[in-house]
């Protein structure tokens, strides 16, 4: 164990207020000791660099999943006081709103297995996948505005989805405070012509099976409307090169204004602005159409797949798909704690993690109010997924937790390690059909080059940051 790390728990380790000059809060890291072990050391350096943020209060936290990223570690949350601290690109990340919707059907493996190639294959041709690639709308410059304002409201008013998409969103998939102004010709034009699509790297789709067993909380399983024996859907997608071209306009803007703030942080990469600034203000509300733009690709995805479902399964005209969820992982948002017994509007930094309010939220839909926010957490192509619900528990992390299993080689060690064809045929023998647009991004993707999510998604649980429901085995998966 790093000499540096103070054990809090079984399950919670500390990095002292005093390690490094300019920390204003201690750091926290979640996870068991082995997956604290095998933490690639950037994760501490960068976790400790968070803690000198401007207005940041309590710790700044890192997930178990937790592995070096740009800024933030991927992973790392930060509470920050809006009158007094900064809004930092580099806590959200380039894919803003990357994140991950839950589709529950009732069709069962028995049904869609011996269909599963046609499934992926299906899917593969209508949803756009892999670098630059389009979308499956394209809209207009009014248009487009109109949907970085709305979200997902814009794809149901629009013929793309139901009423019950818009609730069972984060935000209800429209986050306010999003202005077009403050988007920039490039990213407009990079976003315009992606909307509905996977993108690249780490986004999948995934058809996943309940397998007998596998549900640990019937009754809330039951809320969520999952039950053993059922085919699900995960979709992992983001603001595509929109989001990126945001974050990339606005670092450039930051760094060149570092002296004006009178800032400097021990990471050019945290370059940041005060959160009430007229530059923070303005980069804050060009993240939030970020952050609708893909909400609406999610839904975009979402309605071509149950198009692509009723189609192969649905001639009985009993089939039904349901959004269970959908969560956000990069991202800056307003949220209001109870802090020392006041009530508190904090600016909220998770890069890499997921919200994970307890029951009794009114952000909550009426549904979960009484079980807590589903939370959808994606393994490995090669692995399980799992689904858990929001606890009280999770207070300390400002309600977060894991996103994912995290990486522990980088792409380009995968790349070297795995052949992305072998990988495909290895797969299809145990009963996972791939289908991708390059074997070479495949590699990098390989389950070899994630920690075990079993793992992580237990530390998670252990350290009180969410209750598992149940575990996914993937059947089929679109990689870009």
């Amino acid at each position: 164990m790093k000499n540096f790390l103070t054990k809090v728990n079984d399950y919670t380790f500390e990095i002292p207020g005093d390690y490094k000059k300019g920390m204003n809060v201690p750091a926290r890291i979640y996870g068991s000791e082995n997956i604290i072990k095998t933490m690639d050391s950037a994760v501490f350096e960068q976790i400790t660099n968070v803690a000198t943020l401007p207005g940041i209060i309590n710790y700044a936290l890192c997930m178990p999943d937790g592995h070096s990223g740009y800024g933030f570690p991927i992973g790392g949350v930060a509470a920050i006081l809006p009158e007094t601290g900064v809004i930092s690109p580099g806590g959200i990340g380039f894919d803003i709103n990357c994140g991950v919707r839950l589709i529950a059907t009732n069709l069962t493996e028995e049904e869609v297995k011996p269909k599963i190639r046609e499934l992926v294959d299906s899917i593969f041709r209508h949803v756009p996948s892999g670098v630059g690639s389009g979308g499956i709308v394209s809209l207009s410059h009014k248009k487009f505005d109109e949907a970085m304002v709305e979200g997902v409201h814009w794809a149901v008013k629009n013929g793309f989805g139901q009423d019950s998409d818009i609730e069972m969103c984060e935000e209800q998939g429209k986050i306010k405070n999003a202005d077009p102004s403050k988007v920039s010709s490039k990213a407009r034009e990079r976003g315009a012509e992606q909307i509905g699509s996977l993108g690249s790297g780490n986004h999948y789709l995934e058809i996943q099976c309940i397998k007998k067993g596998h549900i640990f909380d019937h009754q809330i399983a039951s809320v969520f409307g999952i039950k053993e024996g059922s085919v699900c859907i995960m979709i992992h997608s983001g603001s595509r090169g929109f989001g990126h071209q945001i974050a990339t306009d606005y670092l450039k803007e930051f760094s060149s204004l570092q002296k004006k703030f009178n800032f400097s942080f021990p990471d050019r990469e945290l370059a940041s602005a005060p959160f009430l600034s007229e530059e923070g203000q303005n980069y804050f509300k060009a993240m939030n159409c970020a952050i609708n733009i893909a909400f609406l690709n999610r839904q975009l995805i979402k309605h071509r797949v149950t198009e692509i479902l009723f189609d192969l399964f649905g001639k009985k005209g009993d089939l039904k798909v349901n959004t269970v969820y959908d969560v956000c992982h990069n991202t800056a948002k307003l949220e209001n704690f109870t802090i020392n017994g006041k009530n508190k509007t904090l600016l909220i930094h998770r890069k890499g993690a997921t919200r994970c309010l307890p029951p009794g939220r009114e952000e909550l839909p009426l549904k979960y109010r009484n079980t807590g926010q589903p939370v959808i957490i994606g393994g490995s192509m090669e692995s399980f997924s799992y689904l858990m619900c929001g606890t009280e528990s999770a207070s300390e992390t400002f309600f977060s937790t894991v996103h994912g299993s995290g990486r522990v080689l980088s792409r380009h060690q995968a790349k070297s390690k795995f052949n992305g064809k072998s990988l495909a045929c290895d797969m299809e023998k145990k009963g996972i059909y791939i289908k991708t647009a390059s074997y070479s991004a495949l590699s990098e993707e390989a389950g070899g080059a994630y920690k075990n999510v079993d793992e992580v998604v237990a530390s998670a649980e252990k350290a009180g940051l969410g209750k598992i429901v149940a575990k996914f085995t993937p059947i089929g998966n679109i990689k870009a």
